[in-house]
């Protein structure tokens, strides 16, 4: 069975019979005939001339939808979601231009709306902006000015922004629709039908010349020989409309303003009326050098050309760290001797993040950080995967990475030694960093960043984990005896649900969940290989004076 074009959404045989039997009796509405026009011009548009006039539509062009239409069939069963409107004949009796219709199933996330409009524009008025202008492009008066009120406090170019996402993403044939509804005004004039407006006053119209039946032309009046027409009936109308809107704004702005003053009586602004601190000439010299470049997208190259130097380096810097852990001999001199190994190469590593983390706070440091210490996908420098792992801006993500490298770390750095607890480090992160790349250069998402220390940790906790995959950890000496609590293999799953709970989330584009089920993987490789080279659990224990006392944390969790 073959759908009326334009419809919505495309829909099983199944779901049409379950109509079927819902509805015994299915009006056909204005039906059109399937010759496709090319021309501007409405007169192209190939019509039944029978067409029926929708009833209870109002006569004007710019007149919004205040009364409802008709009860007429809607295509919506309980195997379809809110119905996506596209032509004119099936616009909603209940439609408004200030609410706008649908234009996709779920609006947009905040991710969507930064690449559509920029930075400019909240979420939440991007996705109202576009039900809008979808709801007039359907009801055929995107070109009408007596409408743009509702659309005043919106900039130019997001309503340009708006409108081509929406031809591309939502197509409509505004041309078609425009004249549909050009033609149902002309016909509502030419054969008396009454607005609504006029059917509310129609006691107030009495003995004015006018009738119950709305004429195309009142009678005449001294001051216009040839009578007021329909037209300039509703011209006159939608103005008084719209200088009462204007007035109930004036009306807002100054009695919020009147509360304000009431609030602040001394003059205190409030943070809305609060000029921005005026920023420094040697602030702005330092964020105008600190940006990349004054491109305004990325560079067109293809994929191989952002992805092969990285590929190369990571290649490198890991098969440099497998033979380090390889060769490595304990050294007769230490730096820190009062300290464990252990202790000394994980907080060496803490005290390097501590230090990203402080450049970002210095101004002059700026260019530097975001050429080195950031993954860029839209311009990828192969050393930045590996500043990145060093760089952290916020303070939140700086402690819980660092937390979890101390405690997991140095349990790991005891029973394997430094060179392969830093090789297994130094692969998980910059590996899991290049599967990033991967991901954002072939999905197109070069307007993507990302850094932090999350992937080396999730393939240090791995493969301490797989170490120790049938041992018992028991969080603040939980499960009490004789359980011996969640086994290593539980945490690794636990951390891999967390992950695959974060990358379906509406949060996703926040997280990068890629570099750390890819830190994962490299982790549990790495936990094979070390468990193979150090062959027996046993083997794997340092002597005692080595061994890290992590004090409180220790107890937190305990292994049995």
């Amino acid at each position: 069975m073959a759908l009326p074009r334009g419809a919505s959404s495309i829909r099983s045989s199944f779901q049409l019979a379950v109509e079927v039997v819902a509805r015994p009796a299915i009006r056909v509405l204005n039906p059109r005939s399937t010759s496709r026009c090319f021309s501007t011009q409405y007169s192209c548009l190939s019509q039944p001339a029978s067409r029926p006039l929708r009833p209870g539509f109002p006569v004007s062009v710019s007149a919004p939808l205040s009364r409802p239409l008709q009860q007429r069939p809607v295509r919506r069963t309980l195997f379809t979601h809110a119905p996506i409107y596209r032509d004119y004949v099936d616009l909603p009796r209940d439609y408004r231009d200030e609410v706008g219709l649908p234009f996709r199933r779920d609006p947009l996330e905040t991710y969507e709306v930064l690449r559509i409009f920029g930075p400019h524009i909240s979420t939440i008025e991007a996705n109202k902006l576009l039900r809008i202008l979808h709801g007039r492009r359907v009801a055929g008066t995107l070109d009408d000015p007596s409408f743009k009120i509702n659309t005043s406090h919106y900039s130019k170019s997001a309503i340009d922004a708006a409108l081509k996402y929406l031809r591309h993403a939502a197509p409509v044939d505004e041309v078609a629709n425009a004249g549909l509804r050009a033609e149902d005004e002309l016909r509502a004039l030419e054969e008396g039908e009454a607005t609504p407006e006029e059917a509310d006053n129609a006691e107030a119209t009495e003995g004015t010349g006018y009738t119950s039946r709305f004429k195309m032309y009142k009678d005449q009046s001294e001051d216009n020989v040839y009578g007021e027409g329909a037209l300039d009936k509703i011209r006159a109308r939608n103005i008084a409309k719209y200088k009462e809107q204007l007035r109930q704004q004036e009306e807002e702005k100054r009695k919020r303003e009147e509360e304000e003053a009431k609030a602040h009586p001394g003059g205190l602004q409030t943070i809305d009326q609060r000029q921005p601190r005026a920023v420094s000439p040697r602030m702005q010299e330092w964020k105008q050098k600190a940006v990349l470049s004054d491109m305004k997208e990325p560079p067109q190259m293809p994929a191989w050309k952002r992805l092969l130097p990285s590929t190369i380096f990571v290649a490198i810097l890991v098969a440099g760290f497998t033979v380090y852990a390889q060769y490595y001999q304990p050294p007769d001199w230490r730096l820190w001797p009062d300290y464990s190994p252990a202790t000394a190469t994980v907080g060496a590593l803490i005290l390097l993040n501590l230090a990203g983390y402080a450049l970002w706070k210095l101004p002059p440091a700026w260019p530097l950080m975001n050429r080195y210490f950031m993954l860029v996908a839209a311009t990828p420098k192969p050393v930045s995967i590996l500043g990145a792992m060093f760089s952290h801006q916020a303070a939140s993500h700086l402690l819980v990475n660092m937390l979890f490298i101390w405690f997991v770390g140095i349990r790991l750095h005891d029973e394997v030694g430094r060179g392969d607890f830093l090789a297994t480090y130094m692969a998980s992160g910059s590996i899991g960093f290049l599967a990033t790349l991967y991901s954002l250069v072939l999905r197109k998402q070069l307007h993507l960043t990302t850094l932090g220390a999350s992937g080396a940790f999730y393939g240090a906790a791995t493969a301490y984990f797989w170490l120790h995959r049938f041992d018992g950890f028991k969080i603040f000496g939980l499960p009490p005896d004789p359980a011996t609590g969640i086994q290593g293999l539980g945490f690794i799953g636990l951390m891999l649900a967390l992950n695959l709970t974060a990358a379906f989330s509406k949060n996703a584009h926040r997280i990068d969940v890629m570099s750390h089920i890819m830190g994962m993987a490299v982790g549990l490789a790495a936990g094979v290989i070390l468990e193979k080279r150090h062959k027996t659990p046993a083997a794997r224990q340092m002597p005692l004076h080595t061994k890290t006392d992590l004090g409180v944390m220790g107890k937190i969790v305990e292994k049995k």
